[in-house]
């Protein structure tokens, strides 16, 4: 197949004109060729969205731990542009999460595919749980993660606090097989310096159920930000984080190590009502813009990340930093580089087809319709 017309974003995203060429569900060449095709005239093409954290959507979420709950997840993600994920899961038991991740080791997602695993917790900190299950938050566990990873090899991604638990042989050891992240944690500078130095490479959603960066302790926030090795997750609905705080964030990063991420759950694209998260309830109410735990703790978003890449645009960060954050730079971060993130030859066919003012008009994985 060819996509014929198209003004695409290359490699180093920046505007292009030509055709794509498709082979196989991979970009097998781009240029001009004289062969007919599906005209791409008057529209935008930007590369598949990659949402790294992601607990659900459309009343369904990965905890869920079956493969209906699966494939909702996919069939949502893929109508929103996001055409890669990770699916996400809570601080939950280990025969829970045994459930999950077995369930996840042979899936095929019908659309938008399931690249990744990300394990929010369980070892985190009490004072830092935000909407995670106190009942299930324990000490690092080597023996635990290792055996999930031996059940399924997608795991990508961990979050820990280090400070809450011995983390130093913790974070050595499952960082040759998997990012560790920083979040959900109560570390001071010292802490979260320490767990970099051990091999602790990302952020899981900065600012929210962590230490702040002031003037004179530097937390986790301010520890993340003076490492130019670390990934920093950044939710964008412009509710986590204020537009003003944004703004300074990506000044800070810069264009390669902010990756959006939803941290949506199963009530984004349903509308009001009552959703489990983790085995608690959550409310999204009339006025509501996320997900909110009775108490009134932000448990989770209902947002999509096309949604935040627009977000970000009219906040005044610019395009190219906006459209890395949603792409590359959260395929970097899970080493799928390679793979997805941006318009390659040799990578996947997943384009978003948009008009100019950014409305989805198609999405198409690996070179199919969606």
């Amino acid at each position: 197949m060819i996509f014929k017309n198209c003004t695409f974003f290359n490699e180093m995203f920046e505007k292009e004109v030509g055709d794509i060429k498709v082979e196989n569900g991979k970009i097998a060449e781009i240029g001009f060729f004289n062969e007919g095709g599906v005209d791409m005239s008057g529209c935008l093409v930007l590369p598949g969205f990659v949402d790294i954290h992601i607990h659900g959507g459309e009343g369904a979420d990965f905890s869920d731990g079956d493969t209906a709950s699966f494939d909702a997840m996919s069939r949502y993600l893929a109508k929103h542009g996001v055409t890669s994920f990770c699916g996400t899961t809570m601080t939950l038991s280990q025969d829970k999460l045994r459930r999950i991740v077995s369930a996840a080791a042979d899936y095929t997602a019908p659309k938008s595919k399931l690249v990744g695993i990300n394990l929010e917790g369980p070892y985190i900190a009490m004072s830092k749980k935000g909407a995670q299950n106190a009942e299930y938050v324990r000490a690092g566990s080597v023996d635990e993660v290792r055996e999930l990873y031996s059940i399924c090899d997608k795991i990508k991604l961990i979050t820990i606090a280090p400070e809450a638990f011995d983390s130093d042989e913790f974070i050595k050891e499952v960082s040759r097989f998997m990012s560790v992240s920083v979040g959900h944690s109560a570390a001071n500078a010292e802490q979260c310096r320490t767990a970099f130095e051990n091999g602790a490479n990302h952020i899981t959603h900065l600012f929210n159920a962590m230490t702040p960066m002031t003037h004179r302790e530097a937390g986790i926030v301010g520890t993340a930000f003076d490492n130019d090795n670390v990934m920093c997750e950044i939710i964008c609905d412009g509710e986590h984080i204020c537009p003003t705080v944004l703004r300074n964030s990506f000044d800070i990063l810069g264009e390669d190590r902010a990756c959006v991420i939803s941290d949506s759950m199963r009530g984004a694209g349903v509308g009001e009502g009552e959703f489990e998260l983790g085995g608690q309830t959550t409310y999204v109410k009339p006025g509501y813009k996320v997900a909110k735990l009775a108490d009134g703790t932000i448990a989770a978003s209902i947002t999509n990340v096309f949604d935040e890449f627009k977000n970000l645009l009219s906040f005044g960060i610019d395009f190219k930093t906006a459209l890395k954050s949603c792409t590359i730079n959260p395929a970097k971060s899970i080493g799928e580089q390679d793979n997805i993130g941006s318009i390659a030859v040799g990578k996947c066919a997943d384009f978003i087809v948009t008009d100019e003012n950014f409305n989805i008009k198609e999405v198409y994985i690996n070179g199919t319709l969606a």
